[in-house]
């Protein structure tokens, strides 16, 4: 295993600092992404006259956004420092609160999909938070300053939903136009929150070392394939079911109120644990904790073949965000080990983009299948990947005690 050097400027008063207001943003950031999925889908149903397997259409391009903004952030933030990029990217996404609200008032599809990608590229800044948030801490604060970050999201998971089931009809008969609007109020709220943290931009190494190692000599190690491999599937799994969800509740006879309300539970289990999350890797290690989310997804399809009734709807949005939350957090802690701090930003873009790259195939894929073969299908998909990814830690785990009893 390598592992990373320690950072060259810690301070843990600051990381918790930077991870309090971060976690804030978070709460607005997550809310934001929660609004396009309970509504994006429903949208695109509504404005397609023909073709409903492209109904999730809006919440693939914002994923699509959020691959393609990746490296971009990483480059921005290396150059001008994070706090100059996040607080460009809240005004994007205030910017695309607006556009998505004038495109349902003007009932056109492309448009509001076109919205969606702005709100994605913005979101791929969101999602540096949590690497931000751990480049002042020490390598014993790291896992918590991550999972502070992502704790954000329990106020998120509640703020989203809720705004949604509050303004999808302030312009009836004009479904959801409202929704968009209160979205960009969100995004200024995260603007103002933004401007005060601080995270100063790594030195300058001697110029030999200054742009680190080759990226293909990082990503060749076992740690960074198997926590790549692991924060793919973790994401991409939960995007696949969680996507199609609103759709699949619809055509059970569900209402829009029950499936905006599955998605509050959703990422309420998503971000709630991560009070905790850090202690439990600090307690029982990285790759436990991501073999526990692993399990947990697909508990998720095992609830949500067992029947279509609400309580099967919402247990099984319950157990995905659960494994996502384990899977995806003991993921990026895995990340974590593999670069040096001058390293940092062209790594986390990367990994970045391959996990939102899959995503975007997932959630673009999710109505298709959907459609197509139906909502078991799309549970089923879930358990051959779940073996793969516990196949790829058992492997990493015995390599790495075979390489430290052969040393």
């Amino acid at each position: 295993m390598t592992t990373a050097t320690t950072e060259p400027f810690v301070d843990d008063r600051l990381a918790k600092r930077n991870a309090v207001l971060l976690a804030l943003a978070q709460a607005l950031g997550g809310a934001s992404a929660s609004i396009v999925i309970a509504t994006g889908p429903l949208i695109g149903y509504m404005m397609l006259d023909a073709d409903k397997s492209l109904a999730t259409l809006p919440v693939s391009t914002m994923v699509l956004g959020t691959a393609f903004g990746t490296i971009p952030a990483g480059m921005i933030m290396r150059r001008f420092g994070r706090r100059a990029g996040f607080t460009g990217a809240a005004v994007l996404g205030v910017l695309s609160g607006l556009l998505a609200s004038f495109a349902v008032f003007r009932d056109n599809f492309l448009l509001f999909a076109l919205a969606c990608s702005i709100g994605g590229f913005a979101g791929a800044f969101v999602q540096q938070y949590r690497f931000a948030a751990a480049d002042t801490a020490s390598d014993a604060f790291k896992p918590k300053a991550i999972s502070w970050v992502l704790a954000g999201g329990v106020l998120a998971g509640v703020v989203g939903p809720q705004t949604v089931i509050a303004t999808k009809d302030m312009f009836a008969p004009i479904l959801f136009a409202g929704t968009y609007l209160a979205q960009a109020g969100l995004g200024l709220i995260a603007l103002f929150l933004l401007a005060f943290i601080k995270i100063p931009k790594p030195p300058r190494r001697n110029r030999s070392h200054a742009g680190g190692r080759p990226l293909l000599q990082i990503m060749a190690q076992p740690r960074f394939i198997v926590a790549a491999a692991c924060g793919i599937c973790s994401y991409a799994l939960m995007s696949l079911v969680m996507t199609a969800t609103p759709l699949a509740m619809i055509a059970c006879g569900l209402t829009e109120t029950d499936a905006a309300l599955g998605i509050q539970w959703h990422v309420l289990a998503m971000f709630g644990p991560s009070f905790f999350t850090g202690n439990l890797i600090a307690r029982f290690g990285k790759e436990r904790i991501v073999s526990i989310g692993l399990a947990l997804l697909a508990g998720c399809s095992i609830v949500a073949l067992m029947g279509i009734e609400l309580a099967h709807f919402w247990t099984a949005l319950v157990l995905l965000g659960l494994g996502w939350n384990f899977g995806f957090i003991g993921a990026t802690a895995m990340l974590t080990d593999t670069y040096r701090p001058e390293e940092r930003n062209l790594v986390q873009a990367v990994n970045d983009f391959l996990v939102f790259g899959f995503v975007a195939a997932a959630s673009f894929s999710s109505g298709a299948l959907l459609n197509a073969f139906g909502w078991g299908t799309v549970n089923v998909l879930v358990f051959p990947f779940v073996v793969i990814c516990i196949g790829l830690l058992v492997w990493l785990v015995l390599s790495e005690r075979k390489a430290v009893t052969t040393a």
